[in-house]
């Protein structure tokens, strides 16, 4: 058996409008929503009396998506939204972008902040790194060469 393809990311965010409305400043799509509860959603994820709002976003190829949920119940533990890069788990997501200092002006106008300096990298990229909605890591990279 062969992977065929990587389908999204699945990404739990505290208020799921400012997420999508983020994502859509940096260009991605909403691709569509839903609300999922009942038993075969607490025996898929282990828990029990799930009520979970999702929206999907893509990337406006079509082949990058992430997966934005938003549990009403039961309610979900606290987490470090202001975790290091280097914190183990699924620390940041990258998206290509044709200007870095453009799109880091848009996504200020919701709410995110840089973790550090606008870097060139290499010679042929520019990167930065933002903390977006929920403290969601979020790496720019745009080429230059």
């Amino acid at each position: 058996m062969t992977v065929l393809r990587m389908d999204n990311v699945g990404v739990v965010v505290d208020d799921i409008e400012e997420a999508v409305a983020f994502f859509a400043a940096l260009g991605l799509e909403v691709e569509g929503r839903a609300t999922v509860s009942g038993p075969d959603v607490d025996r898929l994820v282990g828990l029990d009396g799930v009520h979970c709002d999702m929206a999907v976003v893509r990337t406006p190829d079509g082949h990058g998506r992430l997966e934005l949920m938003r549990f009403a119940s039961p309610p979900s533990p606290a987490g470090d939204p202001g975790a290091a890069v280097n914190a183990p788990g699924i620390r940041r997501i990258m998206f290509a972008v044709t200007d870095v200092a453009e799109t880091l002006r848009r996504l200020h106008g919701h709410g995110a902040e840089p973790v550090g300096d606008v870097v060139p990298f290499g010679g042929e990229h520019v990167l930065a790194y933002v903390r977006g909605p929920g403290g969601i890591l979020v790496a720019l990279a745009e080429e230059t060469g």
